[in-house]
């Protein structure tokens, strides 16, 4: 069931980024008065495609491979490879005819859609929800074996700051671990009994690092269950939402990412599990899925949470700002960081089966969660479309800015040869992300 739905919301993610991108090229191209010939959701390699069908000049269809989508604007060369129309007479509706700016406009479009896109869920997030913080900067759990554990961070413990930076929330202990100090080394200044102490983790122990490995969590966390999928294991046993997890294997639970600690230790075992419903102690046996997972989604925050409400007006300002830091100022440093060789390129790039995962994952907090997913990758594939290389639209950008400067287009052979080796090189580099993303499952 779980694989069904992580392949159900990649499905919804690829087909809605991707519906925008090509929809921002179509209707640019009619807007400029240029001949749409075909517009399709994913690609149709090998004329492979799921359905078409035309309705005037133009061919919609849905092709069988989920890597992307195109739209074939009349008079331009793109990867369709059709040079038919090269030996023939420019004609109005073509592409080759129009402005330079015109032709400019439609191959941004769909980076334009997609940044759009991405601002929208921003706002809309800010709009409904603010900015959540949960005040506190306080360690309340350390998974057994975890890094945290080998550098003697205990339970209690409260963080100061992160590579000098303080810190009061735990979104931002969170953030400037995991994001902002990304493949570079991390130092964290620790409180315990009065006590300040620098705790040093070098860029080496952290190539791998994600909150598990590192294994520190938020004091106040209740092991109150928040969502149960009632086909597992948990369904089954008969756990409801609010039900509040207080023992496991005659061990005491205080803290939601200790009871799921003791289900990943625990594939296809049996589990001793008493919880609290309301007042009444109940009590049962689960055995976690292979995955080592029972179907529950698991915590509460009990301590303190800040929020910052947004009107219709200022969540303008919150939402560009989120639209820069988030995909912008992020994208640049982990491309940086790559370069480096800070970050392992193995791991940096992801394609369809980590899209996947992700996808699944960041629906598991909520439709808000999926959306800023969402948002995400759309600004992402916004920026990696506009990169000046063949085959991309910033590809195809570079070229009419050429026209533009020197008043004179790239020659077609010239065009057709880069088109192809960049095309080649795309489907090379996509082959490689797959094979990636298997083996690293």
């Amino acid at each position: 069931m779980e694989v069904v739905t992580t392949i159900l919301y990649f499905l919804i993610t690829i087909v809605i980024l991707v519906f925008v991108h090509e929809f921002g090229h179509f209707a640019a191209a009619k807007l400029c008065k240029m001949r749409v010939d075909k517009f399709y959701l994913f690609f149709d390699f090998f004329n492979l495609k799921i359905f078409k069908f035309v309705k005037g000049d133009t061919e919609y269809g849905l092709g069988v491979f989920p890597l992307g989508g195109y739209v074939k604007v009349a008079g331009m060369i793109d990867e369709s490879m059709d040079k038919e129309f090269i030996n023939q007479p420019p004609q109005p509706w073509e592409f080759r005819s129009k402005p330079v700016w015109q032709r400019m406009f439609v191959i941004t479009a769909g980076v334009i859609m997609n940044t759009l896109l991405a601002f929208a869920i921003f706002y809309t997030i800010n709009l409904a929800q603010g900015k959540t913080r949960m005040e506190t900067s306080t360690i309340g759990y350390v998974a057994e074996n975890s890094l945290a554990s080998k550098f003697g961070i205990m339970p209690g413990d409260k963080i100061i700051s992160v590579n000098g930076k303080k810190v009061e929330f735990w979104d931002e202990v969170r953030g400037d671990i995991f994001i902002e100090s990304m493949g570079e080394d991390v130092t964290l200044r620790t409180s315990r009994s009065g006590v300040e102490k620098d705790i040093f983790l070098s860029k080496d122990n952290l190539r791998d690092l994600n909150e598990r490995t590192l294994g520190i969590f938020p004091e106040k966390m209740v092991p109150e269950i928040q969502q149960v999928e009632s086909t597992r294991p948990a369904g089954k046993l008969g756990l409801q939402k609010g039900d509040v997890i207080t023992e496991a294997n005659g061990i005491g639970i205080v803290h939601s990412q200790h009871f799921v600690d003791v289900i990943k230790s625990s594939p296809g075992k049996d589990i001793s599990v008493k919880w609290m419903r309301g007042s009444n102690e109940m009590t049962g046996t689960v055995k976690p899925d292979a995955d080592s997972t029972i179907g529950i989604a698991i915590g509460t925050y009990a301590g303190t949470v800040k929020t910052v409400n947004y009107n219709v007006i200022s969540a303008i300002p919150q939402g560009f700002n989120d639209l820069w830091h988030y995909g912008v100022v992020l994208f640049v440093k982990s491309m940086w960081k790559i370069i480096k060789g800070d970050i392992a390129f193995s791991k940096a790039v992801g394609g369809p089966v980590k899209i996947a995962q992700y996808a699944g994952q960041s629906a598991e907090g909520g439709l808000l969660s999926f959306l800023g997913f969402m948002a995400m990758l759309s600004i992402t594939l916004a920026i990696i479309n506009i990169l000046p290389f063949p085959a991309l639209d910033g590809g195809h950008f570079m070229f009419l800015l050429y026209e533009g400067i020197f008043r004179k287009p790239v020659s077609h052979k010239i065009q057709i040869v880069v088109q192809n080796v960049g095309f080649l090189l795309l489907m090379a580099f996509m082959a490689f992300v797959v094979y990636n993303d298997i083996i690293h499952i």
